[in-house]
């Protein structure tokens, strides 16, 4: 835990950017009926009954300190998708900085194994030492900023209807273009003091006596 709040608090740096990283799905469902449009006075009505068409997985990208957002929507969430997403963010978001540091949680497949499964020996290792990954601790996700993003995008784009991927796609880069543009961002302010007191339960306890 404190080795992730240490990160937090590391002053800005544009050559080591900070990126959160974490993943969320959404289930895609389709209206069985017709909606009822809205009428002076009245909204627009929908049926409690949809047609379930499949899941997409959302891995996104959170910088908090450049106020940037990037989800990238896949049909899974296996090894190679999370090593593209590796590759992805050295080459394509960040190709300029000389170390990313990726905050994420300890889900199975965020490894750096998996880069090996997905890429020849010698791409793995060039993605790999732009890296420096710091897992949230178990049980700990709440400390990844980037599970705070996901719920924002739940709550402000997701909550209605989605009825595939291409649609969500579309929705999902309208929220993020929004987001970007008005530089939304999270300011963490809960620190390694704090957890020491707040969470002193979690320390192992020292007998000096």
């Amino acid at each position: 835990m404190e080795d992730v709040l240490e990160v937090y608090h590391r002053p800005h740096d544009p050559e080591k950017p900070l990126i959160c990283f974490d993943e969320g799905s959404k289930q895609q469902t389709k209206e069985t009926r017709r909606p009822l449009p809205a009428k002076p006075g009245a909204l627009a009505k929908y049926d409690y009954e949809y047609e379930r068409n499949g899941t997409s997985n959302l891995f996104i990208f959170f910088a908090p300190l450049e106020a940037w957002r990037h989800v990238k929507i896949t049909d899974q969430r296996t090894m190679i998708d999370f090593a593209h997403c590796m590759r992805d963010l050295v080459d394509i978001h960040f190709p300029e900085a000389e170390k990313i540091i990726v905050v994420m949680d300890n889900l199975n497949t965020h490894k750096l194994a998996s880069l090996y499964e997905a890429f020849p020996p010698e791409e793995a290792r060039r993605i790999i030492e732009k890296l420096e990954i710091h897992h949230t601790p178990k049980h700990g996700s709440w400390l990844n900023m980037a599970e705070i993003e996901l719920s924002v995008l739940q709550r402000q784009c997701l909550q209605a209807r989605i009825p595939d991927q291409p649609t969500m796609i579309e929705k999902v880069g309208a929220w993020e273009k929004r987001r970007n543009a008005a530089n939304s961002t999270v300011r963490w302010r809960f620190t390694t003091e704090d957890a020491r007191i707040k969470l002193h339960k979690l320390y192992p306890s020292i007998d000096v006596s």
